[in-house]
């Protein structure tokens, strides 16, 4: 079986379960980055019915905004209900800008709170469809193709290669269906595609993508992800508005941390910025221990 025709069948494998189960169609959730725009292609392929969902983080780039946008409003000539939802925190509408001073700390790969509030919100109770990979980082390796997910944690549930109909009553069958009952469930149809298979089906296949890749971006996410290491320096350039917003929102994180009578050792939000950047031209590097 192809990986077009296996992803497919994915689909469709997931799509009944959500529409039995659930009683709605499976959700493509859609960030604007590469593995996003296969998935989606997939599913229009697929024919089943679907929805399609972003999370909107407020530190996207620009033109993974607009790819977004261009995207979205495609489907919703086709009459695919597509949602762009914002992001909300203790009941009140957020940004990254809001949410580092809220949490007086800056987020870190060990902290990364934004995942949790700006990005992982979204479609509770329902069944979706991701671009996870296995081989974008080692901490994927273990995800599978069809998934349980719960609020405390995620319990993998391994299906491999193998394709389960709704007519096959076998254990694994019945382990995905009794996944669903309290939160969401996922489907990971790209799971084992290789870079290379992603990028030789958007271009054999002529999907439209995000303009970033043509920029020497290997990867699309929010600009300044602790994730993406000393790469940071080149999103700070070719986007410095985001470099002064991170700054003055560090320096708002000061003013609520000397409000709440604690101590740092920064003195201003810069001063933050640079150990947020694992400078190590700065004299003393701080420590989220030493605050």
């Amino acid at each position: 079986m192809d990986l077009e025709k296996k992803a497919i069948e994915r689909i469709k494998l997931a799509s009944e379960m959500s529409l039995q189960h659930y009683g709605v169609p499976l959700v493509c959730t859609y960030s604007g980055g590469k593995d996003s725009d296969v998935v989606l292609e997939l599913f229009r392929r697929s024919g089943v019915p679907y929805e399609v969902h972003n999370s909107h983080t407020t530190v996207d780039a620009p033109q993974t905004i607009y790819h977004i946008r261009q995207k979205f409003g495609v489907l919703e000539n086709l009459g695919i209900k597509a949602t762009v939802e914002k992001p909300v925190y203790k009941g009140q509408r957020c940004s990254m800008w809001t949410l580092i001073p809220e949490k007086k700390t800056p987020p870190t790969r060990m902290k990364r709170y934004c995942c949790s509030v700006l990005k992982e919100t979204g479609c509770p109770n329902r069944y979706i469809a991701t671009g996870v990979r296995w081989d974008e980082s080692t901490a994927r390796k273990d995800r599978t193709a069809y998934e349980g997910i719960t609020a405390k944690k995620k319990n993998k549930i391994a299906i491999n290669d193998e394709i389960i109909l709704m007519n096959d009553n076998s254990e694994k069958r019945r382990l995905i269906e009794h996944c669903r009952l309290k939160s969401k469930s996922a489907v990971n149809p790209i799971v084992d595609w290789t870079h290379k298979d992603i990028w030789d089906y958007i271009r054999s296949e002529r999907v439209l993508y995000n303009p970033l890749y043509d920029m020497g971006y290997k990867r699309v996410g929010c600009i300044g992800c602790p994730m993406a290491g000393k790469h940071r320096w080149k999103e700070f350039a070719d986007f410095p508005t985001y470099r002064r917003a991170y700054i003055r929102a560090f320096g708002k994180m000061l003013e609520a941390i000397h409000r709440a009578g604690k101590p740092s050792k920064w003195k201003t939000g810069y001063d933050v910025f640079l150990w947020w950047m694992e400078d190590d031209n700065i004299p003393g590097q701080l420590s989220l221990d030493d605050m």
